[in-house]
């Protein structure tokens, strides 16, 4: 499981770009997976969204929220909040090759991710985000390594919230695995040039520290 960048696309930040060519954009730049949040859409054009990325697209493709549609479309994982159907029950009864990631912003929501057993962790927000409402407060490098020391040995753990290429490579020595990036990747004019900056920084930093057992992946 590759999660270096995870690319998050949201239709409200496209501004009106075409869906799939976006993405493309991003595969190119560096993405090593995708997800897709569309808030408010109809399961069906969820369902059909994650259609057309997954016969784009070459690597993983995650859904955002919705555990059903992402098994009923066969993509590669879901990726579910805090409150959403909980992620504990959601792993008993999901196969095992489709994955669940869960976002954790508190010591009481690692414990809840502890317990479901999850595939990885997502933590933020790292730093003040406009893509997301109730983020909460921003946990800076400091607050991310704690809420990181927390993880169960092997499972990764990605960093979310405010991170563009100038802080990334901070958010990495940090302890995150990878990171998560909407506004920064699909917000971009160039799409594939931000994707591709991000990603180099977080290359670079991974390349420059100890990697701990399950938090650097091995498919370079």
């Amino acid at each position: 499981m590759d999660l270096r960048l995870l690319a998050i696309i949201d239709l409200a930040v496209l501004g009106g770009r075409d869906l799939v060519a976006a993405a493309r954009l991003a595969e190119a730049g560096g993405a090593t997976a995708l997800q897709l949040r569309m808030k408010g859409a109809s399961a069906a054009g969820l369902y059909s969204a994650t259609r057309r990325l997954l016969d784009a697209l070459s690597i993983p493709v995650y859904v955002n929220d919705r555990a059903d549609v992402a098994w009923a479309a066969r993509a590669h994982g879901v990726h579910l909040g805090q409150d959403d159907v909980p992620a504990g029950p959601t792993r008993a009864i999901l196969p095992a090759s489709l994955r669940i990631g869960l976002s954790v912003g508190s010591p009481p929501e690692a414990e809840i991710a502890r317990r479901a057993a999850v595939d990885y962790w997502s933590i933020g927000p790292l730093y003040r985000t406009a893509s997301k409402a109730d983020a909460g407060v921003a946990l800076g490098p400091a607050g991310f390594s704690r809420l990181a020391a927390l993880a169960p040995a092997g499972v990764p753990v990605i960093a979310i919230g405010g991170i563009t290429a100038s802080n990334a490579g901070e958010v990495i020595r940090a302890g995150a695995a990878g990171v998560a990036v909407i506004s920064a990747i699909f917000g971009a004019p160039d799409v594939s040039g931000a994707a591709r900056a991000i990603r180099a920084a977080v290359d670079a930093a991974l390349d420059s520290r100890p990697a701990p057992p399950g938090s650097r992946p091995d498919a370079r």
